[in-house]
């Protein structure tokens, strides 16, 4: 299965490039799901309920984001009703939107994707790394694929290493660096990616 996972989308400039070249992508490359990160894609603050709405008309599955989601206020009901819009999983509880989220791709399989966000640098939150754990194990019930996007400004929170070796991972796709997890028992942890 292909997934077409996209690094942040900034405002109108990059809102015209996924409604153009998405719909290719998956129609030339055979992809099955797609995944972008939209905290910026309102401005370059933020995201609304309309701009939302655009990216998934163009194709896109899930909406990651991190701590930008919360800069356009409209998107706070919005966020309660549309489960594909994420938000980090360790913002506290009582936040509005979920932080992951199960889809069925284009080619019928499931696919779940789990959003954390760093805290170097960052407003406070929960350990990423005891919240995504807890967030895999509840996808992995619906889905055999599994996405986690970590948001984050440090790229030492951004590598594998800096985890418990819990995670197999192929080539990070985008800045967000997420990471692929096959449930395959012959999957080993290299502590890098994959080629």
């Amino acid at each position: 299965m292909k997934i077409l996972f996209i690094g942040d989308i900034i405002g109108e400039p990059g809102r015209k490039t996924v409604a153009r070249q998405v719909p290719r992508l998956v129609r030339e490359r055979g992809v099955a799901c797609v995944i972008a990160n939209a905290e910026n894609a309102a401005g370059g603050f933020g995201v609304t309920p309309d701009v939302a709405r655009e990216l998934f008309a163009a194709g896109v599955h899930v909406l990651t984001s991190g701590n930008h989601i919360w800069d356009k206020k409209e998107i706070i009901d919005y966020i309660k009703d549309e489960p594909r819009l994420l938000r980090p999983a360790n913002y506290p509880k009582g936040v509005p939107g979920l932080g992951r989220v199960v889809v069925t791709t284009t080619a019928g399989e499931k696919v779940g994707v789990v959003q954390v966000m760093g805290r170097v640098s960052m407003p406070t939150v929960d350990c990423p790394f005891r919240v995504v754990r807890h967030e895999v194990e509840a996808v992995k019930q619906e889905a055999r694929t599994v996405i986690v996007d970590m948001h984050a400004e440090a790229t030492s929170e951004k590598t594998p290493e800096c985890s418990e070796p819990t995670h197999t991972s192929r080539r990070p796709t985008s800045g967000s660096c997420p990471r692929v997890r096959p449930t395959s028992p012959t999957s080993a942890w290299s502590g890098r990616p994959s080629p």
